[in-house]
């Protein structure tokens, strides 16, 4: 509300000033669907910019964004010229952008993606202006876009359709779809596809809807050859009564999006790319054997795409979180919490400790739970509840034990710097792993019989 109220506080002094401010986009959209929203973005008509630079130096520093976008930036208010768009290139780049404060409401509006997002709302006198009816396409929840003639100017409206109408579960009507799909996306880089990609995994209570959008409009096929893959690649019936191995995608997806919410971003992202990527293996290695539909190994074979995949987005560290090597080992075990569960010999807490080295092993309960549910029929997926279990009994439900032995103990008891440190810390440390070492006396002895083994050899 404090954004608000500094939003107020300048459309009045605009007002004072013989110009009229507005909110716009999705600050109103959300407010019309009764969603909060915490960003805010004013338009200023009437006041030329640096009339209006001067005006809002009064609430604080003014922070240019853009000159030729004449973007201002006050604590946490947008505010902007309207302004007038001209396509002279390819990308989110190629565009000449002028503000005009005296340009009409209706079409400073038209240069917006969808109608919904190109409904204004006047702070002092609450009134809405609506040229294009996104009022009534919110009713009928319907995504649909303002201008025809210019809505392909920025590709990457096709992907904001996506995230869109998924986020809003909104249908989207024939004509931009239609649109939507003739649409290059060549130009778009890697950033901006994943700015949309993210917003539909992370906000969308159902990103299944944004993906069966983006195969219709032929996003996935021109940007994600692996999901590509995926459709209409055979699964056999009796796991995956569902069908295909992208209707089974689909389905992990948004079970996977269930069970995100209580962790942090970095952690979000991972086990929702892991969800989307878990399954890029079976292309490669489904097969009919012995009359049932078989995809041997394909954790293994999954790799290898994912990694293109995630090359493709950037997608690397966040906030110091390494979710490129989570979602690899997501992939490469999301089998292992079922499969141990079953082993008649039981599964050593060592095997525990060492996949701990190659994926947070609650990240890796949370996918396989989903991957579980993320079909129809009744199956028992109580399995991720007992690895998790065991994996918290050990404490190695986030990484691995910390090694006792440490290279300064070593030289402690006399041994010189050198490979052989390394040799002795690696061979005590998986000691360790398997419980047979578990205080540092215990490992600096096994340490002092392996250098004396050593010596003597």
């Amino acid at each position: 509300m404090a954004d608000l109220k500094l939003a107020r506080e300048i459309a009045r002094a605009v007002r004072n000033a013989g110009g009229r401010a507005l909110i716009v986009g999705g600050w109103v959209r959300d407010k019309l669907l009764a969603h909060t929203s915490k960003d805010i973005d004013l338009e200023v008509y009437g006041i030329p910019a640096k009339t209006l630079v001067s005006l809002l130096a009064r609430f604080g520093p003014v922070n240019t964004v853009g000159e030729s976008f004449t973007v201002y930036k006050v604590g946490p208010v947008d505010i902007a010229l309207p302004r007038r768009e001209s396509k002279i290139g390819r990308g989110h780049r190629g565009f000449t952008v002028t503000g005009d404060p005296n340009l009409p409401i209706a079409d400073a509006a038209r240069r917006r993606d969808f109608t919904v997002n190109a409904i204004a709302w006047d702070p002092l006198t609450e009134d809405y202006l609506d040229p294009h009816g996104g009022r009534a396409d919110l009713q009928r929840r319907c995504l649909r876009m303002v201008d025809p003639e210019t809505f392909g100017d920025d590709s990457l409206r096709v992907l904001r359709a996506v995230q869109i109408a998924a986020r809003f579960e909104f249908d989207v009507d024939a004509a931009t779809k239609t649109l939507c799909q003739s649409i290059p996306l060549d130009d778009l880089p890697a950033e901006r596809i994943w700015g949309e990609l993210e917003k539909l995994l992370l906000k969308a209570a159902r990103p299944s809807i944004g993906f069966s959008l983006a195969l219709e409009v032929g996003a996935i096929e021109r940007l994600f050859p692996e999901l590509v893959a995926l459709v209409g690649c055979p699964q056999e019936p009796d796991w995956h009564p569902e069908g295909d191995v992208w209707v089974h995608n689909l389905l992990v997806i948004d079970r996977a999006r269930e069970r995100i919410d209580d962790l942090p971003r970095p952690q979000q992202v991972a086990v929702m790319l892991g969800a989307v990527c878990h399954d890029f293996g079976k292309p490669a290695t489904t097969a009919v054997i012995d009359g049932r539909i078989r995809s041997m190994n394909h954790e293994a074979m999954g790799v290898e795409p994912t990694s293109t995949f995630l090359d493709r987005l950037n997608v690397h560290t966040f906030d110091g979180y390494d979710v490129r090597h989570q979602v690899i080992g997501l992939v490469a075990h999301h089998l292992k919490p079922g499969m141990w569960h079953k082993a008649t010999d039981g599964v050593s807490d060592g095997a525990f400790r060492r996949l701990a080295r190659k994926v947070d092993l609650e990240l890796l309960a949370r996918l396989a739970k989903a991957d579980c549910l993320g079909r129809t029929g009744k199956f028992d997926c109580s399995a991720m509840d007992w690895f998790l279990s065991r994996a918290r009994a050990l404490g190695v439900e986030h990484k691995p034990p910390r090694p006792l032995l440490l290279g300064r103990h070593l030289l402690a008891i006399g041994l010189t710097p050198g490979p052989q440190v390394g040799k002795i810390l690696r061979q005590v440390y998986e000691s360790q792993l398997d419980g047979t070492v578990q205080k540092l006396d215990e490992a600096t002895k096994l340490a002092k019989q392996i250098i004396e083994r050593g010596q003597q050899q």
